[in-house]
């Protein structure tokens, strides 16, 4: 226990020395904006109602800072796995820019300035949002701009409720344990999305390009459009008791690479496990073939209850499609379930844990099963630190003789200290 507490202790020394930035930076609020800190915990959405009037430019300077020590080991059945040491993984650090640019009209932009995939600084994405059309004329539509939000950019889309909780490269403050799922989507693509919300209930369609890298030239395989869809509903029944519950899709039917749960460029928190690329400990549908393509039609459904301090968020996903070369369909299927207990002044602790499980038909045939368990807990030492620990167990079934993870496993422990302002 002394260990893992100098551990800790260590990491937040080497993160808190940039807290002063934040508390340095006298920017005011934003409308219709998610904060970066514990007071943006379980805002999904960013709702219609804001109580921050504009008046003038406003420009927000912002990011996140992220450390982790891993302490995990590895198993399995292929002879020559590289064995794994406890130390710190990559700083991943954050840069955003947000903007009010006029009433109702807002900015966002991130840049990754420290990757596991990139070793030079680079942009994320970004959107505008369209909350109100006085750029327009002052009170144009204002009835209908009471429910209604647009948003465009290239930028990470809204499909299902999984990104709302998951970190993002630097940006870690809203991720109740270490990792993101295992069948982790996310994908940033040019696109278009228009939101309904009133009373509760919300909705929202979309449209992207289906392209990671953006190319104007005409290709083997041409990428169509992507359409995106949610509906739900979302209410505080009570002062205790909050329900939400949505249902996302995603689909393309021609894409040269298939980006839904291989877009993530920042990388896995689980770093090292089995093979060394950015993508270690997660699983994808493998639909296409480069120079092939493939189809893809994917859908989540996310139920969130909070009772008081009990916390409960769950996944059901499935994932089904083919490349566009005659195969027949398969499907990839993920399960998921968070229960939670924040507690103390200002629910600045919490204790919980994950189960996560995926199964999918490979292309060769092979019935695949990744189950993972993860229980640990936070402590807010202020709303722009955070500070979590966590063991993992991690197992692969299913997968042929000669890969690397037939009948592997990983697990330990992972701390990880957070800032974000």
């Amino acid at each position: 226990m002394k260990t893992i507490l100098s551990l800790l202790t260590v990491l937040l020394l080497s993160v808190t020395l940039m807290e002063s930035t934040a508390n340095a930076q006298s920017s005011r609020d934003l409308q219709y904006f998610r904060a970066p800190d514990k007071t943006g915990l379980n805002v999904f959405e960013t709702s219609k109602d804001t109580n921050v009037v504009f008046d003038g430019l406003n420009v927000r300077i912002g990011g996140s800072n992220t450390l982790q020590f891993q302490a995990l080991t590895q198993s399995g059945d292929f002879a020559e796995l590289h064995e794994l040491i406890p130390n710190f993984n990559l700083a991943t650090s954050n840069l955003d820019f947000d903007v009010q640019l006029h009433n109702g009209l807002r900015m966002h932009l991130r840049t990754y300035l420290s990757s596991r995939h990139h070793a030079e600084a680079w942009v994320k994405g970004g959107y505008m949002q369209v909350d109100r059309l006085d750029f327009i004329q002052e009170g144009f539509l204002e009835e209908l701009m009471d429910k209604v939000t647009i948003r465009v950019g290239h930028m990470q889309v809204n499909y299902g409720d999984t990104h709302f909780r998951r970190s993002d490269n630097g940006q870690a403050i809203f991720n109740p344990f270490v990792g993101n799922y295992i069948m982790d989507s996310f994908t940033t693509e040019v696109a278009g999305e228009v939101y309904f919300q009133h009373n509760g209930f919300l909705a929202m369609v979309g449209l992207t390009n289906g392209k990671l890298n953006q190319s104007t030239k005409e290709a083997a395989v041409n990428t169509r459009a992507s359409f995106i869809g949610k509906l739900g509903f979302d209410r505080q029944i009570n002062p205790d008791l909050r329900f939400r519950l949505t249902g996302s899709l995603y689909t393309t039917g021609q894409a040269a690479g298939l980006n839904l749960y291989t877009g993530d460029r920042a990388g896995a928190r689980y770093y090292d496990i089995f093979e060394d690329n950015r993508m270690s400990g997660r699983v994808g549908p493998d639909f296409s073939i480069q120079g092939v393509g493939g189809e893809m039609t994917a859908f989540m459904i996310n139920p969130f209850i909070k009772y008081q301090g009990l916390e409960f968020f769950g996944v059901f996903e499935n994932a089904s499609g083919n490349a566009l070369n005659g195969e027949p369909s398969r499907t990839y299927n993920q399960y998921g379930a968070e229960l939670l207990y924040r507690f103390g002044a200002n629910e600045n602790i919490y204790l919980g844990g994950r189960y996560n499980l995926v199964k999918g038909e490979q292309r060769a045939g092979n019935d695949i099963e990744v189950e993972r368990f993860n229980i640990g807990g936070g402590w807010f030492l202020t709303n722009n630190v955070l500070a979590k620990i966590e063991y993992v167990n991690q197992t692969y079934d299913g997968y042929p003789a000669g890969d690397l993870r037939e009948n592997g496993k990983f697990s330990g422990i992972m701390l990880e200290a957070v800032i974000s302002f």
